[in-house]
């Protein structure tokens, strides 16, 4: 009980203080990327680095709702204690593109469970938990891609990225980007199914960054790759 009760006055505390960070010009920024927060990433960092591990603590600061709530407790948390159905749970509530970002990339990734949450999330009906399954799976294109069906997944990309909703298509996106440039053996299809259905063609790109469009993405990855 005295646990529980201090664990409130700590999220009472930690919500306090995320409220004197809150930055009107912040909150402009981020809500433009459907973000509702005004917390300075780097501040939140910093406040997540005094707090180090505190997994309790992570837990109360999630069901919160809160958007710079949950991103602080997404990196003070354990991301191996969680369970599957934990996980699972968190994603569905996870509408915030931050907060569902580094969901999947601080905290399913490093879970024992990744795998089978990937499989399960990748033709979720909706559309952000798919972009999830998407995403786990582009992490295995890169790092372990045996036993992954990389033709068949250019197939359903082929077949769905041009009318999927704007979260998943972008996942789908960066998996053929990823397919090209990892995998020679396909660089040809992807290239061409990227060329075909010019997705984020037309996306605007900062000058010295690489256009998330995937003909562009793969050329010039493999180009720095000094491979052909």
């Amino acid at each position: 009980m005295a646990e529980t009760a201090l664990t409130e006055t700590t999220v009472a505390e930690v919500m306090a203080e995320l409220a004197e960070l809150e930055d009107p010009r912040a909150r402009e920024v981020n809500e433009k990327h459907g973000d509702d927060h005004g917390v300075n990433l780097g501040k939140l960092r910093a406040l997540a680095k005094r707090l180090k591990t505190q997994q309790e603590l992570a837990r109360r600061l999630w069901e919160t709702g809160d958007t710079a709530a949950r991103l602080l407790a997404i990196l003070i948390c354990r991301p191996k204690a969680f369970e599957r159905d934990e996980l699972d749970a968190m994603v569905r509530e996870a509408r915030a593109p931050k907060v569902h970002d580094w969901l999947v990339n601080y905290v399913v990734k490093k879970n024992p469970h990744s795998e089978e949450l990937r499989l399960a999330w990748f033709a979720d009906p909706d559309p952000v938990v798919a972009s999830a399954g998407w995403a786990l799976t582009t992490d295995r294109v890169a790092k372990k891609p045996q036993g992954l069906d990389l033709a068949g997944l250019l197939d359903v990309i082929e077949a769905e990225m041009k009318d999927a909703p704007d979260r998943l298509q972008w996942a789908m996106n960066h998996c053929l980007a990823q397919i090209g440039i990892e995998h020679a053996e396909h660089r040809t299809r992807a290239l061409d199914i990227g060329e075909r259905l010019e997705v984020l063609k037309d996306y605007p790109t900062s000058p010295g960054c690489t256009s998330p469009f995937a003909p562009a993405w793969i050329t010039e990855m493999v180009r720095r790759q000094g491979d052909t």
